[in-house]
């Protein structure tokens, strides 16, 4: 039951800045745009550091001076995963006329804009299935409380990005309701994600550094690829710089003093 709690917190996230579409007339303020951009980049980096590079190292103990090698590998191979997601999948990200991934006439603007959020929140589903997945196997480095954290701090980086997504989709023309059902559909991939992870990671026990790691690659690309750039084009890039310092600082604080 606590898991399939954890699994839907971040889903809460994002259905609850795509509600946004009914309150706000307009678009997200540029500026206010940054710092949420930059604050999401803060939160996905710590998480990756303190709750799946870190854990995955001390997993590997036993291989003494290699134990930094699954890691190593679950990052590179967790980048790679998504260059190649990035490369195939036709997405259009928010402020962006450029279609990137593979061309095709015959997809919508709108389907794209969902698409590029959906492989966004693909690394965050599969980060916090593998963490529960390692409270399921009663792996001693993953705690309930710890897994939980990392839940709720992917949740509070989605909010924002419910609201990206949403209240384009609203000054394109969509209803208010198809832009939220649309922003709350971008993060159904989450808990599936989540999902089919934790039934991969209880089956392959010994994979679970590599699969914590791996999600933490996958982020981290998401990261540097999307969500940084973004909070730096244009004036005032400072402004996800500080996002990116408070996001960075508040899920280190929760990570470590209440996993």
């Amino acid at each position: 039951m606590n898991t399939m709690i954890g699994v839907l917190i971040p889903l809460v996230g994002t259905t609850l800045g795509a509600a946004c579409v009914f309150i706000m007339k307009k678009e997200i303020n540029a500026l206010v745009n940054k710092g949420l951009l930059g604050f999401a980049s803060g939160v996905m980096i710590a998480a990756s550091v303190w709750s799946l590079i870190i854990p995955a190292i001390n997993m590997s103990s036993n291989m003494g001076k290699l134990a930094f090698a699954p890691a190593a590998i679950g990052i590179l191979v967790g980048i790679g995963f998504m260059l190649i997601l990035d490369m195939i999948i036709p997405h259009l990200h928010y402020n962006n006329d450029k279609p990137e991934g593979l061309k095709s006439e015959k997809i919508r603007k709108t389907t794209m804009l969902v698409l590029a959020v959906a492989l966004h929140n693909i690394p965050e589903g599969m980060a916090v299935g593998v963490v529960f997945a390692g409270v399921i196997s009663q792996e001693s480095t993953i705690t309930m409380a710890g897994a939980f954290i990392l839940s709720i701090g992917i949740a509070i980086q989605n909010f924002p990005e419910g609201a990206i997504i949403s209240m384009p989709l609203r000054s394109e023309g969509v209803s208010k309701s198809k832009s939220f059902f649309y922003g709350f559909l971008s993060g159904v991939v989450e808990p599936i994600g989540a999902v089919l992870t934790i039934l991969f990671s209880t089956t392959i026990q010994p994979l679970m550094p590599y699969l914590l790691s791996f999600a933490a690659g996958a982020m981290i690309y998401v990261v540097v690829e999307e969500l940084i750039p973004e909070a730096s084009v244009g004036e005032h890039s400072n402004i996800g710089t500080i996002g990116f310092a408070l996001g960075f600082v508040i899920m280190m604080i929760l990570d470590v003093a209440l996993g």
